[in-house]
């Protein structure tokens, strides 16, 4: 099956790598689009949200609660898998699909984001990136090669580049070195990769806040064959304006036929923001983090269910859920054990991910039927009901054809302050 051509898009591409992605619908006025993403272990729809499991695990789930979810690709750490159980293990195991016992698919990050988010712990060489491991204190030196054997041992249908990631409000010649540092290691990553006929190795765009230098990398890194590229180096705290236009600049300048995968984002407006722009898949702990906290994702916002007001409110988180969490337990009894109890993690956890993947699917459905930029305009109503919509938000669904309507001068908004995040 793997001499033959697979038709993608509006081109075609050697059936060498082990993906297929088909367009199966494009908004016309805006650059979303709905894919078929054809992948060793699972047919996925994009755009898509891939849930975080760190170690294997997403915490307070179980994989066959995921796939009652339907949620379709999940996402592992090369950084924490390899320090434990270690590709060793991993090998005897048969990989991680076995190992945990997800028949779906898996994407593994490269271990690069540990260099921003661990950097006390982190030299970075030309060679690679020396990691004090926070478990045991042992040393350990992540290369390119080595990223790519842990992540080849561990089986994900996709594997990221190991890349050189500076943080995003990081100015001057250090964005200039990392960026064409991952280019490089981008290469060594291509020639280390032992596995290509079963995991695909994404390329991850560098370049900072700077359009210059992220032109540069998208066109760099699009010379090599690979079978699909990320955005990565966003989300971290940057402004913004600045975060939209990196992403819009990136996806006018990435391969159409490709996948295209934008780093550590899930609050869920940027997810439809971004749709917008033309992005395809999505990763963030932000879900199932914020659960741990006790606080539910709605249509308004969050919910904070340690709060007193949920101490009598009888109704589910959310009425048109059709999670087990929202089928079964009242905000009021979430409340009660919020604070205590690890089993609220567990309920608030399948909540938010049901919510993520419920988003999706809309953004999904509206683009297959030509009324993405209604549900955006509903969408954003729903969640700023005053209209009060932010500057970016405005800006970036502008610069693809959306503009959002303001209410008239005589509009009283609606109080729903009780539930809404955002007021």
């Amino acid at each position: 099956k793997h001499s033959k051509l697979y038709k993608m898009g509006n081109s075609k591409m050697a059936a060498k790598h082990a993906l297929s992605l088909k367009i199966l619908a494009e908004c016309p006025t805006t650059k979303a689009r709905v894919c078929k993403l054809v992948l060793p272990h699972h047919k996925v729809d994009t755009p898509v949200f891939m849930p975080v499991g760190t170690q294997g695990t997403l915490k307070g789930m179980l994989p066959a609660q995921l796939e009652e979810l339907d949620c379709q690709i999940i996402l592992g750490n090369t950084y924490h898998l390899g320090m434990r159980p270690g590709p060793e293990l991993l090998d005897k195991a048969g990989g991680l699909h076995n190992f945990m016992n997800w028949k779906r698919a898996l994407l593994t990050d490269s271990g690069g984001f540990q260099m921003v988010s661990l950097l006390k712990l982190a030299e970075i060489t030309e060679e690679g990136v020396r990691f004090q491991s926070p478990h045991d204190g042992r040393e350990m030196l992540l290369t390119p090669e080595h990223s790519v054997e842990i992540q080849n041992s561990i089986g994900a249908d996709i594997i990221m580049q190991l890349d050189d990631v500076v943080h995003s409000t990081t100015k001057g010649p250090r964005v200039e070195e990392a960026m064409y540092r991952s280019i490089r290691w981008l290469d060594r990553c291509m020639k280390a990769h032992k596995r290509k006929d079963c995991q695909n190795l994404f390329g991850i765009v560098q370049g900072g806040l700077d359009p210059e230098l992220r032109r540069i990398c998208v066109q760099e890194m699009t010379k090599r064959d690979l079978p699909g590229f990320a955005i990565g180096g966003l989300s971290g705290g940057e402004e913004k304006a600045h975060f939209w236009r990196m992403v819009h600049l990136s996806t006018d300048y990435l391969p159409k036929h490709k996948p295209r995968y934008l780093m550590g984002v899930g609050y869920a407006v940027d997810l439809v923001v971004c749709s917008a722009l033309g992005c395809d898949m999505y990763d963030c702990v932000f879900p199932t983090r914020t659960a741990r906290f006790g606080s539910a994702l709605v249509s308004t916002g969050q919910l904070q269910l340690k709060n007193k007001q949920y101490a009598r409110d009888f109704r589910p988180i959310d009425e048109n859920c059709r999670c087990s969490t929202c089928a079964r337990y009242t905000r009021a009894y979430l409340h009660s054990i919020a604070s205590q109890e690890t089993v609220a993690c567990h309920l608030v956890t399948v909540h938010n991910i049901a919510y993520q993947m419920s988003l999706m699917s809309s953004i999904r459905q509206s683009i297959l039927e030509g009324r993405f930029p209604q549900f955006v305009q509903e969408f954003m109503d729903t969640m700023y009901p005053d209209r009060n919509y932010p500057g970016w938000v405005v800006d970036a669904l502008a610069a693809v054809n959306i503009n959002l309507q303001k209410p008239p001068l005589n509009h009283t908004p609606v109080d729903t302050s009780l539930e809404n995040a955002n007021s």
